[in-house]
Order: structure tokens, then sequence, then C-alpha cells
């Protein structure tokens, strides 16, 4: 499961936004937490880090997923 941070930006729009729309979006945030890539999802060009952006009706929300330190190599190297 991942964990949630929000950015200033964000937590001011949500506190803003009517309980309708404030449900729609926290709902869907939840479900990114245990699936970060959902299918609509997409990937946005542009950027130094990876992000990524899922729609909402007319919101979009973008994130990007910080996947701990993952090591991949040879079989016998990565023990």
């Amino acid at each position: 499961m991942f964990e949630i941070a929000y950015s200033n930006q964000a937590y001011k729009f949500l506190k803003k936004s009517d309980k309708i729309l404030l449900k729609r979006l926290i709902n869907k945030i939840e479900e990114l937490k245990t699936q970060p890539v959902i299918h609509d999802t997409k990937v946005i060009e542009g950027y130094e880090e990876r992000l990524f952006r899922v729609r909402v009706g007319d919101y979009r929300i973008l994130y990007e997923i910080n996947y701990k330190e993952n090591k991949i190599d040879n079989r016998s190297k990565v023990y």
C-alpha cells in the first residue's frame, strides 16, 4: 500500500471543494493507494519527475509514484 502526501495547492483545492466533488476525488485517491496505475492513468510528458494523471470528471489528479529503492540485477548478484 502506498502513502499519500498532498501538496499545499492540492490541500487548499480540496478544502474549497464542495462535498460531492470532494468525495469523488478522495475516493479516487484512496483507490490509487492500493493500485497506483489504474486503467485510465496517463503519463504526463515534459516534467523531470514521472508524473501520472487520472481523470475525475472535469478534474485531473496529477501525482507521482515514489517506489522505494528497488534492485534488479542478475540472480547471482541480487542477494
